[in-house]
């Protein structure tokens, strides 16, 4: 009798361990957190985007890049908000040099924490809002479980190292992506976010004037897309200033155009190109594009949701900052 409760003791012990082995990270994620806490927090959220998108609807675009780019370095924990004086934080590394909407961040930050003190999250904050602006300028709805708590650490190499660029090739995307637990179908997927907004010629000029030691031009370019940006956009490669669309002609409506251009070669950036050098990548963006919106729709939310819970701190881990922007608030 002793030796059978014993075995069942170690087996109980046992089970316990394996279960917190496999259990999630982000177990302690769930659709309306905020509900007891902070019950109007969300409305909060939606309703400023609502009054403020319309007379900046490009803003859409780097909001959610913010959310992926945060996500990318340890977690979604909305460290990429921070500020630093020394100019070594996240924010200050080139793949960040060029993010807005951290003004706007800020504003729903204070809006919240004279409604519910010290109690949502900068992480939460931007998840919803990236959320919540695609959705009021016509895109997909996705669910957002709430419950991120902050980090306090923000580091300039460590953006550097994670975040993809515009001129990785297929293999450092696949890294780093797979670094965060995403697939190749994330990767396709997420990248259907280059659907709208816009970007710089300093995010691509190379691709025109110094693409390698051997050609000026990237022959995976379009050359009739290509001269029309010489001609009419980016005039020289130190030009750091000018705005290009990264899905032109469609670069407000949340669609199946990017893929399109992707596969004609007009893919603004040597990522968007590298997506079709894998034949797997190739293949699901020929189905994207031979099937409907709302299934492009569909699976992009489930990589949305997938991304948003990218080594999260729940719980006990992590804080609630007071401002986004300071790391000891």
């Amino acid at each position: 009798m002793k030796t059978t409760n014993r075995f069942n003791v170690i087996v109980a012990v046992a089970a316990t361990i394996l279960m917190g082995m496999f259990e999630s990270s982000d177990a302690q994620l769930q659709m309306n957190f905020y509900a007891k806490s902070c019950p109007n927090a969300e409305k909060i959220i939606s309703d400023h985007i609502k009054k403020h998108i319309h007379n900046g609807p490009s803003l859409a675009a780097p909001l959610i890049r913010m959310h992926f780019h945060d996500c990318f370095v340890r977690g979604c924990d909305g460290s990429v908000l921070i500020n630093s004086t020394s100019g070594n934080a996240e924010r200050d590394a080139p793949p960040n040099l060029t993010l807005r909407g951290f003004g706007f961040v800020e504003r729903i930050k204070t809006l919240l924490e004279a409604e519910c003190p010290k109690t949502v999250s900068c992480a939460d904050i931007i998840a919803l809002t990236a959320r919540d602006s695609v959705v009021a300028t016509g895109g997909p709805w996705w669910s957002v479980p709430t419950g991120r708590r902050d980090g306090r650490i923000s580091k300039l190499a460590e953006a550097t190292n994670n975040i993809p660029g515009p001129t990785s090739n297929f293999t450092t995307l696949q890294q780093r992506f797979a670094k965060q637990g995403l697939n190749l179908k994330d990767l396709v997927l997420l990248s259907g976010a280059h659907t709208i907004g816009v970007s710089h010629c300093s995010s691509m000029s190379e691709r025109l004037y110094n693409f390698s030691t051997t050609v000026k031009q990237d022959p995976s370019l379009d050359s009739e897309y290509a001269a029309n940006i010489k001609a009419n956009k980016c005039k020289s490669l130190t030009d750091n200033t000018t705005i290009l669309e990264m899905d032109p002609g469609s670069s407000r409506s949340f669609d199946l155009s990017y893929y399109r251009l992707v596969l004609k070669r007009r893919g603004l950036f040597q990522s968007d190109s590298a997506l079709t050098k894998n034949s797997a990548t190739l293949k699901m963006i020929n189905d994207l594009v031979n099937g409907s919106e709302k299934k492009f729709y569909k699976a992009f939310a489930k990589s949305m949701e997938k991304m948003g819970r990218v080594k999260v701190k729940t719980g006990s881990a992590g804080v609630i900052r007071t401002r986004c922007s300071v790391a000891r608030s």
